[in-house]
């Protein structure tokens, strides 16, 4: 336990008790739209992309998460954490390098690119670019908020992105033979099947919600959003006080949130059609284990919401020449995705009925917040919010 300052930043595991976190905002936010610069997109195609981009994100929409955000935010004030929010820039507007053109993202899932490691913040060097400058919405929090009392402020490598650094997980997707896994995921969303993919060795790839942090430790998953130089450019500038662990066989897809949960110590909530103890890294050994995957169905607002407007238009924006991120959804598991305020009280969405019942036997006290787009947002409550004060110190867990 430490002695509490109000601004200083200070946060090295998931689950002491939260003094301040910053939550993400949905204001803006629109589809992306990305191409490389050997082809080249006349005015009239981009304006017509950008009409189909906001038909993608209706008034509606947006206010309702805006409102499930808000409702979050009021959700940890009155646990009694302080409260920031981001100041969104606009997102829709294209930028370029000597490589590449792209919209932005969202400011949704804050904890994405932004890793709290102590007293340090790392800005991880995304393999998307429309991610490009995702993380600057958060530079007010840190320069009002934070900098006068001082941190460590570290910004990865921007990749160049020359050439698209995604290879296919499988060299046939047709002939692709379908895991466990894969067979639950499609029952849970409508018959929906994630496209696999992995990345490139060519530069520093990494998104921050790859990592778990448990003091002294950190659990790193080679996946799609992260490589192995990543992992051994985060070892590099943590330095001999921390060790970076590596797992590259727990699961094929992207963050490390909604597979493996730290409760608190001793105790980790993992995703049992992704982890088993024979994949299980070492770090866990000594941990008590809750195997659960039986979370609720995707919605069936946002999967009629996604098959029906989505879906249609990344086809039309496919078909001018973008690359778009509109035909994406988290993965039903990304219900797991809870957030803990202390070592006895989670944050968990609503509808996972049988998750909280699992963890109230634990002796867990569990507070509800609804996020109704989560799945086509990318991601939940530990998705959408970063604990950058809690009472922690550092430790070994392990």
């Amino acid at each position: 336990m430490t002695d509490y300052i109000p601004g200083k930043i200070n946060s090295h595991n998931e689950w002491d008790k939260l003094r301040e976190i910053i939550v993400g905002s949905g204001e803006g936010l629109g589809a992306t739209i990305e191409w490389h610069s050997e082809k080249k997109i006349s005015e009239k195609i981009l304006l017509k992309a950008y009409e189909l981009c906001k038909k993608a994100s209706p008034k509606w929409f947006v206010d309702e998460i805006n409102e499930d955000l808000e409702n979050l935010s009021s959700k940890l004030k009155e646990f009694g954490a302080t409260v920031y929010r981001p100041k969104v820039h606009d997102i829709s507007k294209i930028y370029s390098s000597p490589f590449w053109s792209s919209s932005g993202n969202n400011i949704y899932n804050v904890r994405d690119l932004n890793l709290v490691v102590g007293n340090n913040v790392i800005e991880s060097p995304s393999h998307n670019i429309s991610r490009y400058f995702e993380t600057t919405a958060l530079y007010e929090i840190w320069y009002e908020k934070y900098f006068e009392n001082g941190f460590k402020w570290i910004a990865g490598p921007k990749p160049k992105l020359s050439t698209d650094p995604v290879l296919p997980y499988f060299r046939d997707e047709e002939k692709r033979v379908l895991t466990e896994e894969d067979i639950k995921h499609k029952e849970l969303t409508g018959g929906r099947l994630e496209k696999l993919h992995k990345l490139k060795e060519d530069e520093i790839l990494f998104e921050a919600a790859n990592t778990v942090r448990m003091g002294k430790d950190l659990l790193y998953l080679v996946s799609s959003s992260g490589n192995y130089k990543g992992a051994k450019w985060l070892q590099s500038v943590l330095g001999n006080d921390y060790k970076v662990h590596v797992t590259d066989s727990l699961y094929r897809a992207s963050h490390l949130d909604s597979t493996v949960l730290c409760l608190r110590p001793g105790l980790v909530l993992l995703n049992s059609k992704r982890a088993n103890p024979k994949n299980l890294p070492k770090i866990f050994e000594k941990w008590d284990k809750i195997w659960f995957d039986d979370v609720a169905p995707t919605s069936e607002n946002e999967l009629k919401f996604q098959n029906e407007v989505r879906d249609e238009i990344a086809k039309e924006l496919t078909e001018l020449g973008f690359k778009t991120n509109l035909g994406y959804m988290s993965s039903p598991w990304v219900g797991m995705n809870l957030l803990s305020l202390d070592q006895n009280t989670v944050l968990v969405d609503q509808r996972q009925t049988k998750m909280i019942e699992l963890l109230e036997t634990y002796k867990l006290n569990v507070i509800t917040v609804n996020l109704r787009h989560m799945y086509t947002q990318g991601g939940g409550i530990h998705c959408a919010t970063l604990d950058t004060v809690r009472d922690s110190k550092l430790e070994s867990y392990i």
